[in-house]
């Protein structure tokens, strides 16, 4: 037992009751450490923007006690948030040689490479912050070089796992450390957090190993051309594919700026080995037999301007695909992507080419890098934990999850299945959730980073309302209008609308003459009633609420 009012507290600022923008935190005395910072994709309904990030305000609050950023693998969804955050909040990050590899590119990207303080980790790693001693132990996943991260406390012992799955026959020989799992939790955990990805799955997640065998048996069938899609990042089936290449005598090239970077670290820090003389530039392609050509390129959860995407549509310069050409999609699409992805197939299948896409046992070509219900019960196992509380997915995966853990004998009521900002303090072995911390969705567009929620109000409504531009010319010291309102419809109306611009014509003068006679000048008064009483107008006729914008203009 440690010191009588100590408090271990842990809270989620993103990666609950959703898939993305991974943000997790404990708290222990004076400090704070953070535990990935990642982000997530936009659906449609946001328009405009390129990213969402979780909102670190509580963070930057404290940001004197935050003494850390410790990160456990390199996917998107886990370092993207990384330059946005070290700009307001500037910590040592530690992380693994390839993870490092990738936050790298993106803070060389933000220009803030030099301010950073980067610190190289590995499993055997001890790093003492305050009272915590953190050690580690590796986990596979689908990209090289993860962690599970366990906090040792005078109070007792924090685990978090990270993205896993147990696969005893990886690609890259890293297999994960069991052993070193069962003794923490033989040594007792306190509190396990866990990701659900999978939770809804039965079984235990395949063998990486499956899939190098089907590539290599599409490899040797297939009659013209193989492209490969799948995440730059996982660099375990890139090698795959350049095996499979290399058994076929295929020449190899890169298309799509992040598989060119990611390769580009992985070959430079070990991860990938390539043979000499395979990789061949994009403009090389069409110079040799399409039975000699491997492509490698991103855009299997159908981004729009992905390679994949571009090609599927025939915009990809110097580069086509032709029939009997075999495109396989070596990736499960993320929930939400399911519909662009299905067209891009679409797509391919027009252009006459060979389509191998899906995931799990029916295709061959993509195993989840997710633990399924079998590898999340054994973890659970393994740990033994006190408390519980899963992460990394939505709400009825969490749900999935906490139901697993009652069946190897967490109680009922030790599982905590919480939002981003709900806080779980643990007090002499007792842990409570009642309190919450502000917590949300900060968004970028562009170069601007922020809550947006005007702005992405007044983007919904013009495209669905469209939008009214009136033109007022006046004299503003005489207060005299010089002659009637123009009115601009764009994405509005455009039948009929000389019938309404008669009536708004009549709306606003008639608003105009009212304020003159009761002497408000102001033209800010003068423009909120115009628009006001416009409004009004517009909907009674038209059953629509288009942005309505009044300039007054001096003349």
């Amino acid at each position: 037992m440690g010191t009588k009012g100590k408090v271990i507290s842990v809270f989620s600022l993103g990666g609950l009751n959703e898939i993305g923008k991974n943000m997790y935190a404990i708290e222990y005395g004076n400090d704070i450490i953070i535990i990935d910072c990642g982000n997530m994709f936009p659906d449609e309904s946001l328009l405009g923007i390129d990213l969402i990030i979780p909102d670190f305000s509580y963070i930057i609050e404290n940001k004197e006690r935050v003494r850390g950023l410790i990160v456990t693998h390199g996917h998107e969804d886990h370092i993207g948030g990384v330059p946005f955050f070290l700009k307001e909040v500037n910590v040592p990050v530690y992380a693994t040689r390839f993870t490092l590899g990738l936050i790298e590119l993106k803070l060389r990207e933000h220009r803030f490479l030099r301010e950073s303080q980067l610190v190289e980790i590995h499993s055997e790693s001890i790093v003492q912050i305050g009272e915590m001693s953190i050690s580690f132990f590796k986990v596979n996943h689908s990209i090289p070089d993860c962690l599970g991260i366990v906090f040792n406390t005078p109070d007792g012992t924090v685990v978090h796992t990270g993205d896993f799955k147990f696969d005893w026959t990886p690609e890259n020989n890293e297999r994960p450390e069991i052993h070193k799992m069962a003794n923490i939790g033989n040594k007792g955990v306190l509190l396990l957090l866990s990701e659900s990805t999978n939770a809804e799955r039965q079984g235990y997640t395949p063998s990486e190993q499956m899939v190098g065998k089907n590539l290599e048996q599409i490899f040797i069938r297939a009659r013209r051309k193989v492209i490969v899609s799948t995440f730059a990042s996982n660099v375990s089936r890139i090698q795959q594919v350049v095996n499979a290449a290399d058994k076929t005598k295929r020449k190899l090239a890169l298309l799509g700026r992040s598989m060119v970077n990611v390769v580009g670290v992985a070959i430079e820090r070990g991860y990938l080995n390539i043979p000499k003389d395979m990789i061949i530039e994009a403009h090389e392609i069409n110079d040799l037999p399409p039975e000699m050509v491997t492509i490698l390129c991103t855009g299997s959860q159908g981004e729009a301007m992905a390679a994949l995407s571009r090609l599927s549509t025939g915009n990809f310069r110097n580069v086509e695909i032709l029939s009997e050409d075999t495109v396989i999609i070596a990736a499960g699409p993320i929930p939400g992507n399911e519909r662009n992805v299905s067209s891009i197939v679409d797509n391919l299948y027009k252009l006459g080419a060979h389509v191998i896409y899906g995931s799990g046992s029916s295709s061959g070509i993509h195993v989840s890098g997710h633990g399924y219900q079998e590898d999340l019960r054994l973890m659970l196992t393994l740990m033994k934990p006190k408390y519980f509380i899963p992460i990394h997915g939505e709400y009825r995966m969490l749900h999935h999850h906490r139901m697993l853990a009652e069946s190897v004998g967490v109680e009922e009521d030790h599982t905590f299945i919480l939002r981003n900002g709900d806080v779980v303090d643990i007090e002499d072995s007792v842990a409570r959730s009642t309190r919450t911390i502000p917590s949300g969705n900060t968004y970028v567009d562009g170069v601007d980073v922020g809550k947006m929620e005007f702005v992405l109000r007044d983007r919904k409504q013009i495209s669905e309302e469209g939008m009214l531009i009136i033109i007022i010319p006046m004299n503003k010291q005489e207060e005299k209008l010089l002659s009637e309102p123009e009115f601009i419809s764009r994405g509005f109306v455009d039948q009929n609308f000389s019938e309404l611009r008669t009536g708004m014509k009549r709306i606003a003068l008639e608003t105009i003459n009212e304020l003159h006679e009761a002497n408000r000048y102001s033209w800010n008064v003068m423009k909120k009633q115009i628009k006001k009483s416009i409004a009004q107008y517009v909907k009674e006729h038209t059953r629509k609420e288009p942005m309505i914008v009044p300039i007054l203009m001096d003349i």
